[in-house]
């Protein structure tokens, strides 16, 4: 096994700078030019987007970036110890102790759980200890290669038998809390977590049984273990497998990091819920998605939950079509739509088509194009029903699914669109949930998620679709459609602007989402003589990716108005900016939203409403400026966001340096959750 970690990875007493940008870029170069990674800017950018994720640094001075990357060849350790600490993001202040672990995307079982070795390692304070006191590169090697039970020569020692996991012995029972921690790398923090808990509970009389599900595989509890438990503890930001095991049981869930600098507060939280006879319960479906240990979600917050989590289930589907449509229409021209389905049932590859559009590029291109926009309009036929399926999933977890796109099928077929899509997956969840809330005999619980709460729910949500509220909403559809295709002039502007102003208010958020689930939900309403859905997709996708774009136009034109931090997130935002992806700007905005958000809005505003102005249209949801040839009036779109981006780009300097306090160049900005 190549070694993980050599002197040459190992820097003593080094100042690496002031952010954790500066540092993760040292080891990263520091890795590469040691020939463990084909490029050092590729695994920085890596590391430094999963540091932006979730912070790194965790009690007792220590920080562990850490990422796969298809830039690292050879899984490595590279260690940094600061004479300038640096914040990565502890509760108990900066870190001196720095270790990168580069992994590559593909890594090896054997390497991954050495790497989460080392991570559990770095818990203990006698091994930080002893790295603070090490002299040279060469201690700092040999105390690793001890720690993770690895000769001089970087070969794996005989492992011990691994001791099998059992409840207490009855007249030893204390207190048993199981755990479940996973992280979305499942490197570092998802066994750093496992060890606090564990160790929390050891020194307050606690027993810890702790099931890690992270990249170095997992051993699930004992079912026996689990049905003997207190509570559970869930320190995760990635779904739980095998989350049903847990049905009934007391529980609190937090993001995984909580637990490394928490853990007693956790279990103690645990605990409580379990002696409360009211405290919440996992449901026996496995329960709603997950909710905050800091208290029960309120029904507004419920609501809103939900409906995002319909609109983020629904976008790939949107997406892939869409992207698929405008393939299609690019080999097989626009009146593809003619031929389509008869090109598809009758031809093939070796039996090309005789009839297609003037536009299409020959029969190969014609039965191409046929193929891809078939595709990508049966893709563009699940909106509605994934939309309302997964609104009832959020709501009552898996029992939900069946009858929320049942209804969204009903809302599909009767024409009501992405309202009745709504609707009926809000129908159709809460129903399931009423369903499940119900007492059942015990001799029926079986089958209740499985086949007796999706019958009824689905008869219930898509039958009063059918008889009462499908008509409505129908009707309400239409007349919003005919609305929309007879916008022009400033009508159509002041939508631009409307619509630009919602993408740039929370850069991804709901507001953000609902003006975008309101272009793509047009989209298959646009025909030949209604090009008004194809407007209003052009101007959302073009008022989107302004924010982004602004920021790296503005880090350029005035860099000592940025902190290092922002300068990385700036050449980020070039490509996010251009691809469509709001998010990009996230940074600057969590840092500084009085002055970003505004800015941001201001562009959004002035692109909206120029691209409606000059009849941009996209047949394309996503993509940005990837997707050319599925824009019309290119140029134009173009040139509508240009203008928004000077004019944020501007704002924002403008405002960061005449408006409140400047931005201390020093200052990093704080990482943001993606």
């Amino acid at each position: 096994m190549t070694e993980l970690i050599s002197p040459e990875l190992v820097l003593l007493d080094v100042a690496l700078g002031d952010a954790s940008a500066d540092v993760i870029r040292k080891l990263a170069q520091t890795v590469a030019d040691d020939g463990r990674a084909t490029a050092a800017d590729g695994l920085f950018a890596d590391a430094y987007a999963r540091e932006q994720k979730t912070a790194t640094g965790v009690p007792g001075g220590i920080a562990i970036p850490h990422c796969r990357s298809e830039a690292v060849q050879v899984p490595s350790l590279a260690m940094a110890r600061l004479s300038q600490p640096v914040d990565f993001g502890a509760k108990d202040g900066p870190a001196d102790i720095v270790f990168f672990i580069a992994a590559p995307s593909g890594a090896d079982q054997e390497h991954l759980k050495l790497l989460a070795k080392l991570a559990r390692s770095l818990i203990k304070k006698d091994f930080t200890a002893s790295l603070r006191a090490a002299r040279t590169p060469e201690d700092v090697v040999a105390l690793v290669n001890e720690a993770l039970g690895l000769s001089t020569s970087g070969a794996p020692a005989e492992p011990a038998a691994p001791a099998p996991v059992a409840a207490p012995a009855a007249h030893q029972r204390r207190q048993l809390v199981v755990a479940v921690t996973a992280c979305p790398t499942g490197i570092a923090h998802t066994y750093m977590a496992a060890d606090s808990l564990v160790a929390a509970g050891k020194e307050n009389g606690i027993d810890v049984i702790v099931e890690t599900q992270g990249s170095a595989g997992a051993t699930p509890i004992p079912q026996t273990v689990i049905d003997n438990a207190d509570a559970v503890v869930f320190a995760v930001e990635v779904d739980v497998r095998g989350k049903d095991r847990f049905a009934g049981k007391p529980y609190v869930q937090s993001p995984v990091k909580r637990a490394i600098d928490e853990p007693l507060v956790m279990l103690n939280e645990a605990l409580t819920v379990a002696a409360d006879p009211n405290g919440r319960r996992l449901a026996a479906t496995g329960g709603a998605p997950a909710e905050e240990s800091e208290g029960r979600e309120s029904a507004g917050g419920k609501l809103k939950r939900s409906l995002l989590t319909g609109v983020s289930y629904m976008i790939p589907f949107v997406a892939a079509g869409g992207l698929l449509i405008a393939l299609g229409f690019l080999f097989g021209g626009y009146d593809i739509t003619k031929y389509a389905s008869t090109i598809v049932l009758k031809n093939n590859f070796f039996d090309l088509p005789t009839q297609f559009g003037p536009q299409a590029w020959g029969p190969l291109g014609a039965y191409v194009g046929a193929v891809l926009f078939t595709i990508g309009s049966t893709s563009l036929g699940f909106l509605v029903p994934a939309l309302a399926g997964y609104i009832a999933y959020a709501i009552a977890d898996r029992p939900g699914i069946a009858p929320g796109f049942t209804a969204g099928a009903v809302a599909g077929l009767m024409g009501a669109g992405f309202l009745g899509g709504i609707v009926g997956g809000l129908l159709a969840g809460y129903t399931a949930h009423w369903l499940g809330s119900l007492s059942a005999p015990k001799w029926l619980r079986g089958l209740m998620p499985v086949a007796i709460i999706p019958l009824i729910a689905s008869i219930i949500a898509s039958g009063l679709m059918f008889v009462v509220l499908g008509w409505p909403i129908k009707a309400i559809t239409d007349g919003l459609n005919s609305w929309l295709s007879g916008m022009s002039g400033a009508a159509a502007v002041g939508l631009g602007i409307i619509l630009g102003l919602m993408m740039c208010f929370d850069l991804g958020g709901p507001v953000n989402k609902v003006a975008y689930s309101f272009a793509v939900a047009g989209l298959s309403a646009a025909t030949a003589t209604n090009q008004a859905p194809y407007h209003i997709m052009a101007a959302v996708m073009a008022a989107g990716m302004v924010p982004p774009l602004a920021m790296a136009l503005a880090t350029v034109i005035s860099p000592k108005t940025f902190n290092a931090a922002e300068h990385e997130n700036g050449k980020a935002a070039w490509l996010l900016g251009a691809s469509f992806i709001s998010e990009g700007a996230i940074p600057f905005a969590a840092a500084d939203p009085f002055r970003i958000i505004p800015a941001s809005m201001l562009g959004g505003a002035i692109t909206g409403a120029l691209s409606m102005a000059f009849n941009a249209g996209s047949k394309a949801p996503h993509g940005g400026i990837f997707v050319f040839f599925a824009i019309d009036n290119f140029v134009m779109w173009v040139v509508s966001i240009a203008v928004g981006v000077v004019v944020t780009a501007l704002a924002t300097v403008g405002l960061k340096r005449y408006v409140g306090r400047k931005a201390p160049a020093a200052v990093e900005a704080q990482p943001v959750a993606a």
